[in-house]
């Protein structure tokens, strides 16, 4: 097997496309690879080596996906600057976060790049309510935020009125739709901003700056790149702090995949608020002077892309993609009618991958999928498979010069390192680790990272259950968070849902604890099913196929669709609480007083499950708070019952 060469001013492998490369790449350290310090300098490079490729293209949706708007490098470098020139010159510098709250249109990436140029870039999921939002930006201090336009999206434009409105920021930059008109229809002074804030058209601000240089101070690779909002699928969203060398390194070890070469395109559709989309799909082609292919807004919630998506690969030559299952679930159902002969591979992660959803991909397309496995705490990937040599049960391998262990984590906090092979929590160290999460602001202005639990001794617990073989791949047994106690006995969730996919009617499955007040939890599941089935029968058959009695489901709900996050991820918050809410309905109908109660409703507090019990109007029974502390004193959760 030939060994390490140097291509260019970086070192990439010669090969890196089997699991035994491994150990031949990081023959070479880290420190030898000459990779770029920061996600800016990385651009820089490219745009010296590959100054007319392209670099990007967008589409402005996927109705016109043919009109896409591409730059090349030169081009790119060129308005990377301009836009880092309008930050600075509206205060922005090293250690100033901007907020970016916008879908993905041609415009957020440029400003997704200027932003790590001039200060700290900050996405923000507009999804998010306003509150959410605020506290984000408390909490990172931004004074600028970047937002689309009512034009482009209405829910990111009324985020940066509230913002501007409210006195929050100082600064709001209107981005317009990819290929729309020269300057959005929100420039100049809209009513609902207020007068407090400063309103700036980037398109035009952005023409009157200069386009060779910064005007700022450059980063350096340990100054913050950015703080990406975590998921937030087990409670309120946490900020996590990125370095340039996270970015950097984590991009590089996507790009190294030698399966791919230079002249290589990228889908991307994932939005930019997660880091899959700004590190695997624009600074691991960036890296590498492969091209980017931008799915519009909407990205793979648009239902138009799905009749077009096979001649967009062939149009495009797509070499692959980054997907979650249902993504892929979709596609498996569309008939490909078009040459996707250019597709090498596609990735897929985020969430568990049903067998039947990769066999259904695999049969219709003839395109391998490659697990991946990653979280935003260590910037973004952290394992990946091979689409010529699977392994069935895990999500890949780990990536270079990151190292991977199992622990047990004592009721008093300590790490018990677990022989290799053994499952336990899953931890992991290297360049890709994350300093922390942001926690606020120091009085000088710089942000304040702290490892909050998550960080000992440069590991980070990962959260995950699993174990690790001898070939450095990840077999995933669940989630330490989601496991569900019972009776003091641990059950992993995993094994409920997994017994449930097997069935041939079930697409999705969740599992979670319900308070019970005799085991402490129990575990409940739901499920989506692609034909009618009753849940009675699907507890059963669960029933029947769990490892343990202890597992098997006291109930499972059959659902219109699991709740997700707007990246992929099995969001289990409403699960939980609609779990809660049924376990205290059931409560009080045991102790007869339920006949008060309207309504039973649960949110997710600072400390806890609180429960809210919504009494019948008119003259009808009424609940007393005694009945109800009768009913409910065994539940582990806080209540309240609403005045009348």
């Amino acid at each position: 097997m030939a060994g390490p060469v140097l291509t260019g001013r970086t070192a990439w492998p010669a090969r890196y496309d089997a699991p035994d490369d491994l150990a031949q790449i990081e023959q070479i350290p880290l420190a030898q690879r000459d990779l770029p310090a920061t996600t800016y300098e990385a651009l820089v490079r490219s745009a010296a080596q590959w100054p007319q490729r392209t670099a990007v293209s967008v589409m402005p949706d996927a109705e016109h996906w043919q009109q896409t708007v591409s730059r090349t490098y030169a081009e790119l470098l060129a308005d990377v600057h301009r836009v880092a020139n309008v930050l600075h010159g509206l205060g922005v510098r090293r250690d100033d976060t901007v907020a970016l709250i916008s879908p993905n249109c041609d415009q957020l990436v440029t400003a997704t790049l200027a932003a790590e140029l001039a200060g700290i870039a900050a996405p923000v999921n507009s999804a998010l309510s306003e509150q959410q939002v605020h506290r984000l930006l408390g909490v990172t201090g931004a004074r600028v935020v970047v937002v689309a336009s009512r034009e482009l999206d209405a829910a990111s434009w009324e985020h940066g009125a509230a913002l501007a409105r409210s006195g929050a920021v100082d600064a709001v930059v209107v981005l317009g739709p990819t290929g729309g008109a020269s300057a959005p229809a929100d420039a100049g002074r809209p009513a609902d901003v207020g007068d407090t804030a400063r309103v700036v058209d980037l398109t035009a601000e952005a023409a009157r700056a200069h386009a060779d240089r910064f005007d700022g101070e450059p980063p350096h690779a340990d100054d913050l790149a950015s703080v990406f909002h975590t998921g937030g699928t087990t409670g309120n969203p946490k900020l996590a702090a990125h370095t340039h060398r996270n970015e950097v390194v984590d991009a590089w070890s996507v790009a190294a995949n030698t399966a791919l070469d230079d002249d290589a395109s990228i889908f991307a559709a994932l939005p930019l608020f997660h880091v899959n989309a700004l590190v695997v799909t624009l600074l691991a082609p960036i890296l590498r002077g492969q091209r980017s292919v931008w799915a519009g807004p909407l990205g793979y919630r648009d239902p138009h892309l799905y009749g077009v998506f096979w001649k967009l690969v062939e149009s495009r030559r797509i070499s692959t993609m980054s997907a979650v299952p249902t993504v892929y679930a979709v596609l498996a159902g569309v008939p490909v009618d078009a040459d996707i002969s250019s597709m090498r591979f596609a990735i897929v992660g985020a969430a568990a991958l049903p067998p039947g959803v990769r066999s259904a991909f695999e049969t219709t397309t003839g395109v391998t999928l490659v697990e991946g496995y990653g979280l935003t705490e260590a910037t973004c990937a952290s394992a990946r498979g091979f689409a010529a040599h699977p392994r069935p049960g895990t999500v890949g391998q780990r990536l270079p010069y990151q190292d991977l262990k199992t622990v047990r984590i004592e009721d008093d906090g300590s790490w018990t390192d677990l022989p290799a092979g053994s499952s336990g929590t899953l931890v992991i160290t290297g360049p890709t680790v994350f300093p922390g999460y942001v926690t606020g602001r120091e009085p000088g202005g710089r942000l304040i990272v702290e490892g909050l639990g998550k960080l000992r001794d440069g590991w980070l617990d990962t959260g995950d259950l699993a174990r690790v073989d001898d070939d450095g791949f990840i077999h995933l047994v669940g989630r330490a968070k989601d496991l569900i106690v019972r009776g003091g006995h641990n059950l992993d969730p995993a094994v409920v849902e997994e017994a449930l996919l097997a069935h041939p009617a079930v697409t999705g499955a969740a599992a979670v604890g319900m308070p019970d007040l005799h085991s402490g939890e129990v575990p409940v599941a739901y499920v989506s099913v692609a034909e009618p089935v009753a849940g009675g029968d699907l507890r059963a058959w669960a029933a029947g196929r769990v490892p343990e009695p202890a597992a098997a489901p006291k109930a499972v709900y059959v659902v219109d669709a699991i709740p997700m996050t707007s990246v992929g991820k099995i969001h289990k918050v409403p699960l939980r609480l609609d779990a809660t809410c049924r376990a205290v309905r059931a409560a009080l109908a045991a102790a007869g007083a339920d006949d008060g109660i309207e309504d039973v409703r649960a949110e997710l507090g600072e400390d806890g499950v609180v429960v809210t019990l919504v009494p019948r109007a008119g003259d009808g029974p009424q609940v007393s708070d005694a009945e109800v502390t009768a009913a409910l004193a065994g539940f582990a959760l806080a209540w309240r019952v609403l005045q009348p």
